[in-house]
């Protein structure tokens, strides 16, 4: 499959866009309260109408505390992932034994003896720079996140709970098919250029120093997509059609683990509203709001990666029936 990037791009433009966390959350940052977090489409608490204007913004700003913290906690999983396929290039060094999935990754798109000239050299060190500052890149995401966590719990005063432990879910994931891992990591990548470009860039009302973080977050993921795009590819480059099956059912077992813990995050997020607002939600109120609030986070987490056109075209490269079984559950998400 051609693409218009390359490692080398890649790496381009990663050192021309680099960012510090400084650069994003220098000391003495300050989080505007009087400002909604998510954009609507996001968090989808406009529309609530039992709540007024306040406790909407609150529910919002919960809303964009866990948006943060959820992706640091899927980059748990994606640290560790990417350092096991960037392992396998380093001067033909082997993976270790039991790191998960490893010995299923190829060490490179092509197979077979061969004498690598200067030019396949040259565009094997391109990629095993682009993996590590992949990771590297991803490891200092989680960092920001952690702080900006610290931030807000201090600013906000409310116990916000997430679910984990992070080590726990991470493990889950990477005990399945790395081709499968590869697919939702891809799938959360596509979906942070969907929410950047089609929500959050051009909204006027969200909190400034929010927004920038998010910005940011994206202009590196944007890279991060194309690198997961060439590794998905190589993972699934020597497996027959019942190999591709096999690698969607278990895209499907993780995709259903992380629904169920945003069964349980959308209640974590309830409980936090009624100590944040010292409000006691009644049991009609929760019983209306719980649903919609848990369908909020599948769409932000699951259906808008599921339905991206580069999530999509990647699963048509790999099979129609692929696709086609992935965009028949997508509605679910919606």
């Amino acid at each position: 499959m051609g693409h218009e990037f390359s490692f080398r791009d890649v790496l381009t433009v990663s050192a021309r866009i680099g960012w510090t966390i400084e650069d994003v959350l220098p000391d003495g940052a300050v989080l505007d309260f009087g400002r909604p977090f998510l954009p609507e489409t996001l968090a989808r608490t406009g529309g609530i109408g039992f709540l007024d204007p306040a406790e909407k913004r609150l529910l919002n700003q919960i809303r964009g505390h866990e948006y943060l913290a959820m992706f640091g906690l899927v980059e748990e999983f994606i640290l560790p992932f990417v350092l096991d396929h960037a392992r396998p290039q380093l001067g033909g060094i082997s993976s270790r034994p039991g790191a998960a999935g490893a010995s299923e990754i190829p060490a490179d798109i092509s197979s077979g003896p061969r004498s690598p000239g200067i030019a396949d050299r040259d565009q094997d060190d391109h990629k095993v720079r682009a993996l590590l500052q992949f990771a590297s890149e991803e490891a200092k995401h989680i960092h920001l996140f952690k702080r900006f966590q610290a931030l807000f719990t201090d600013s906000f005063a409310t116990r916000c709970e997430m679910i984990g432990p992070p080590q726990a879910i991470a493990a889950e994931v990477l005990r399945h098919d790395p081709l499968a891992v590869a697919l939702v990591i891809l799938q959360v990548e596509w979906m942070t250029q969907a929410h950047y470009l089609g929500s959050v860039r051009d909204d006027g009302d969200m909190d400034p120093l929010f927004k920038s973080l998010l910005r940011h977050h994206w202009m590196e993921e944007a890279q991060h997509a194309k690198l997961d795009t060439l590794m998905v590819e190589a993972l699934a480059q020597d497996r027959d059609g019942a190999g591709i099956a096999r690698a969607i059912d278990e895209y499907f077992e993780i995709a259903a683990f992380l629904d169920a813990g945003l069964a349980a995050q959308a209640r974590m997020n309830l409980d936090a509203f009624e100590r944040a607002s010292g409000r006691r939600l009644t049991a009609a109120e929760r019983e209306a709001l719980e649903p919609g609030q848990h369908q909020a986070l599948r769409w932000t987490y699951l259906g808008s990666g599921m339905t991206h056109p580069r999530f999509t075209a990647t699963l048509a490269h790999l099979s129609n029936d692929a696709r086609d079984r992935i965009a028949a559950a997508a509605p679910a998400f919606s």
